[in-house]
């Protein structure tokens, strides 16, 4: 396992895994002069400022396949750190997909199937950022120990023993082969063209909500741990409320605890009313929202039935997550251990 001691050891390991190298050589290199520095901040290579986005001038359509590009590197480089930091296993789905099946992916730790230890599983926002980021602009802007959830493995692996990180947003396979997608050569006016895209949904993976069953069948259900939480972010709340309607009884017995962040979920339409599982939700989840409050103080929530609500000590829904984290750990900490007393 990784050595984690150290707030920013981390972030000094991926400096060594320069984000440069994924640009070099390429016809990207002008482009998108820019690396993270040991702080985990991108920052242009010749200027030292951030991002900037309006590159070309009167060219929306190209600024944005710029970005595109950026966040596609940015993508293969948080895969890198998931396994060379944090020293997650990538696994790959469906399990029995032929040789040319289009197949999605997570990550998780070594011995998150077979040990007791209880084990934390990530689900992320929708958007284009996939696993192992809880957004893609956050990253940009503010750095990968704000836009990254590898302070939230890293706290896992310290505190629990084991995590998932799921890839809900991984859904489809385009037709056009990556170096098409992807290359700046293409002209202007292609970019902005009516021609279809064809795209391919990936078994077991085609929504957010399947991607997560899928692996929580297969694998999370199946696991040694008697002890699972879950730290869901916008979206990723919806599809957590979505798994326990569908596999009720086995969710409620093996999740302890449910840390929300900005949750999309909506109990009273999802649950269908059921008793038991709003319940559940108001006894074992907590949710922290975006609020001028402080960290931690209660929100009052009058739109619909729910958990305990406090604020996430931020106004910006981007930093939720990482203005929250210890907070959060301090949460699952003291909730298991009051399951285990209680038994």
């Amino acid at each position: 396992m990784a050595d984690f001691t150290g707030e920013h050891t981390w972030l000094q390991i991926q400096h060594e895994l320069s984000f440069r190298k994924l640009i070099e050589g390429s016809e990207y290199q002008e482009e998108l002069k820019y690396d993270f520095n040991v702080k985990g901040e991108l920052r242009h290579l010749d200027t030292n400022e951030s991002f900037v986005f309006h590159y070309y001038k009167n060219a929306c359509e190209r600024n944005h396949k710029r970005y595109e590009v950026l966040g596609h590197l940015i993508t293969q480089y948080v895969y890198e750190l998931l396994e060379r930091v944090c020293m997650l296993q990538k696994v790959y789905i469906p399990t029995d997909a032929t040789e040319d099946e289009p197949r999605s992916l997570f990550f998780m730790s070594e011995n998150a199937l077979t040990s007791s230890s209880s084990l934390i599983v990530l689900l992320q926002d929708r958007g284009v950022f996939r696993a192992g980021q809880w957004g893609r602009r956050t990253i940009v802007s503010e750095g990968l120990e704000h836009g990254t959830q590898i302070p939230f493995i890293k706290t896992a692996l310290q505190s629990h023993g084991g995590v998932f990180v799921l890839n809900p947003n991984d859904n489809f396979v385009d037709l056009k082969t990556e170096k098409e997608r992807l290359s700046f050569s293409t002209r202007e006016e292609s970019l902005t063209s009516a021609q279809p895209v064809s795209w391919i949904p990936k078994r077991g993976s085609s929504s957010p909500e399947e991607h997560t069953l899928y692996v929580w069948d297969h694998f999370i259900s199946k696991s040694a741990a008697k002890n699972v939480a879950f730290i869901a972010h916008g979206y990723g709340g919806l599809v957590f409320v979505d798994l326990l309607v569908q596999r009720k009884w086995e969710v409620m017995n093996k999740v302890y605890a449910v840390a929300f962040i900005d949750s999309k979920h909506n109990i009273q339409h999802q649950t269908r009313s059921d008793p038991h599982i709003q319940e559940w939700i108001q006894q074992s989840c907590r949710e922290w929202v975006s609020n001028t409050k402080p960290l931690d103080k209660a929100v009052g929530s009058v739109m619909k039935v729910n958990c305990p609500t406090v604020s996430a000590g931020t106004e910006e829904y981007g930093l939720a997550p990482s203005c929250c984290l210890h907070a959060i750990f301090k949460y699952l900490k003291n909730t298991e251990s009051q399951d285990h007393n209680g038994l």
